[in-house]
C-alpha cells in the first residue's frame, strides 16, 4: 500500500495558477489509479480529476475541464494537478487518493488511500 503526501497549495489571486504535487511512497505507485478530490468549508468532498495507472485514461469534473490537468510521473512516484485560471470557487482542501484497481474512477469509494490534504485559497 502506498502513502501519499500532498504539497503545493497556497494563496492565489483569481486567474492565477498552481501546481499541486502528491508524493507516493512504496514501489507499487505505478499500479494505482490516482485521483484528486477537494473539500470546501461546509461542503462534502467532491471529485476533481482522476488518472488510470497507465496515465492514458483521465476524467475531470465539468467545472475544471480545460483549466486543470492531472498527470503522473511513475519514475518519481508523483502525481500532479496543474490548476490554471483559478476562481474563488476552487478554494478548498485538495486531497490525492489512490485506487488499487488501476482503473480511473470518479467515485470516492474506489480509493482506499488518501493524503492529508493541502489548502488552496483563491482570493478575489
Amino acid at each position: 500500500q502506498v502513502q501519499l503526501v500532498e504539497s503545493g497549495g497556497g494563496l492565489m489571486q483569481v486567474g492565477g495558477s498552481l501546481r499541486l504535487s502528491c508524493a507516493a511512497s512504496g514501489r507499487t505507485f505505478s499500479r494505482y489509479a490516482m485521483g484528486w478530490f477537494r473539500q470546501a468549508p461546509g461542503k462534502e468532498r467532491e471529485f476533481v480529476a482522476s488518472l488510470s495507472s497507465s496515465g492514458v485514461i483521465t476524467y475531470y469534473q465539468d467545472s475544471v475541464k480545460g483549466r486543470f490537468t492531472i498527470s503522473r510521473d511513475n519514475v518519481k512516484n508523483t502525481l500532479y494537478l496543474q490548476m490554471n485560471s483559478l476562481t474563488p470557487e476552487d478554494t478548498a482542501v485538495y486531497y490525492c487518493a489512490a485506487a488499487p484497481t488501476g482503473v480511473a474512477s470518479t467515485r470516492y469509494g474506489a480509493y482506499n488511500t488518501w493524503g492529508q490534504g493541502t489548502q488552496v485559497t483563491v482570493s478575489r
